[in-house]
């Protein structure tokens, strides 16, 4: 199996990375557009392999797609930060023009390729690919939830003084400071709902520190996170190649699930060989359902961007 990450910086070299460690494919391909990079990048990791005892193959390309060729699955993680000063229309612009030209050329090479987008924003460059590319929906994946729900976990585990690999909780919606939904209600510690161990405030806490968590990286290390970014990659790859059929929250095209339709939004789906081949219903309550719903009003007015743009 060979697997593809486009975007040699700090996410995109995370997800190799792991990808490589946990020998969940034979090859690992890292390709960007920076001269040399990707090639010094995958040099690098592939000086590890001596000491940590992977057999993985890491080779970097400097954006020839032939290399890329026979890929199972690409990773995405191209695109710009938003700068100061920059309009949300210009970063959609300038990364809806990344996306979809990287997409086409993988495909070009790679036809049945599993797509999975990190790229920011990162619900609308996953509808765009959905929009713009023609290929069967359940191989493009967003995959902002799968980092939401582990950050949501770790501040679960911080409150509760516990192991985070005991909690399960999950949060939906849009990737984004404002419309991420971290579900309380249903998040458990070995099967006990939290909300039995934590009062209300402490949980209002938690679902707000996990709502900001991207920006409090941001606002310590003074750029984006990229260790869990680039983890929250490889397990999705992983679970597509190994057909693990694990449950994650990604951001999928939605046809009347959730009652939604004609977007990509963050809901659980089940991630295997095919790509995401089923939507979980959580059965949401009023509260939760109004809340997706203004979520998903926030996504479309991005996404009306790229009709504006006249990009799909």
């Amino acid at each position: 199996m060979k697997i593809t990450v486009v975007g040699a910086g700090a996410v995109g070299a995370t997800c190799a990375d792991n990808i490589a460690r946990r020998e969940i494919a034979e090859e690992v391909v890292l390709l960007d557009i920076k001269e040399g990079f990707a090639e010094g990048k995958a040099m690098d990791m592939m000086q590890t392999a001596a000491l940590l005892g992977f057999n993985t193959k890491i080779s970097g390309v400097t954006n020839d797609y032939s290399k890329t060729a026979g890929s199972s699955v690409v990773v995405i993680t191209s695109g710009l930060p938003r700068k100061p000063g920059m309009t949300r229309e210009e970063l959609i612009g300038i990364n809806a023009g990344i996306v979809k030209g990287v997409a086409q050329n993988i495909l070009e090479y790679s036809p049945d390729a599993i797509i999975i987008v990190i790229s920011n924003p990162m619900d609308t460059m996953t509808y765009l690919a959905l929009k713009s590319l023609g290929i069967p929906k359940n191989r493009i994946i967003g995959m902002g939830g799968t980092l939401d729900s582990a950050r949501f976990k770790y501040y679960l585990s911080v409150a509760l003084n516990c192991n985070s690999n005991d909690l399960q909780g999950f949060v939906i919606g849009g990737h984004g400071d404002t419309t991420m939904i971290p579900l309380t209600r249903l998040a458990t510690y070995q099967s006990l709902p939290v909300s039995d161990l934590l009062d209300k405030e402490t949980l209002a806490k938690v679902a707000a520190e996990t709502m900001v968590g991207g920006a409090t990286l941001t606002g310590l290390l003074g750029t984006s996170a990229w260790y869990a970014p680039g983890a929250a990659g490889a397990v999705l790859v992983e679970s597509i190649i190994r057909d693990e059929k694990r449950l994650f929250t990604c951001s999928v095209s939605l046809e009347g699930e959730y009652g939604q339709t004609d977007i990509c939004l963050g809901v659980p789906v089940i991630i295997s060989r095919k790509g995401w081949e089923k939507i979980i219903d959580y059965k949401l309550n009023e509260e939760e359902q109004a809340a997706l719903n203004k979520s998903a009003d926030a996504v479309r007015s991005m996404n009306k961007v790229l009709e504006e743009m006249k990009l799909i």
